[in-house]
């Protein structure tokens, strides 16, 4: 004798299992470019982080190796450099070409910090797509801040 089916089992059917599939199709369409931007975002946060961070880490080692020191900005180049001296190249960071680097002033090419901690203070906005940071260093403390426009 066979075995009976039972009465109350039931498979999908196609139309529960196409509905399923349009709802995780809508949702991977609503969510996929918002998780796209907020990757973007992290990747421009991190590039104005890092590009900071060279001014920074300048200031801290003219200070305690009581020399001057330059960070040259090559907008262009997309490279960031920090120099002793007229040569003496120390560290070099480029960065990638989405990001776009402007210099706020025709004369900001280059930032000197002193070793008391002083510099020549400069601007920096930096953007990528619509989201703009700008990068300032003070002439009077050698602060190097960095905001979102």
């Amino acid at each position: 004798m066979g075995k009976r089916a039972e009465v109350g089992a039931r498979g999908f059917t196609l139309l529960e299992l196409v509905v399923t599939l349009f709802v995780i199709a809508l949702a991977v369409a609503l969510v996929g470019p918002a998780i796209g931007r907020s990757t973007e975002t992290v990747r421009l946060r991190a590039d104005v982080a890092g590009f900071a961070a060279l001014f920074r880490h300048a200031r801290e080692q003219a200070i305690t190796q009581r020399r001057p020191l330059r960070v040259v900005v090559e907008p262009g180049a997309h490279r960031v450099t920090i120099v002793a001296g007229e040569t003496d190249l120390l560290r070099t960071r480029i960065f990638p070409e989405r990001l776009v680097i402007e210099p706020a002033a025709a004369n900001a090419g280059a930032v000197r910090f002193e070793p008391e901690g002083t510099s020549t203070g400069g601007e920096y906005r930096l953007h990528s797509g619509d989201t703009t940071y700008r990068v300032t260093v003070d002439s009077v403390t050698g602060r190097v801040r960095s905001v979102k426009e």
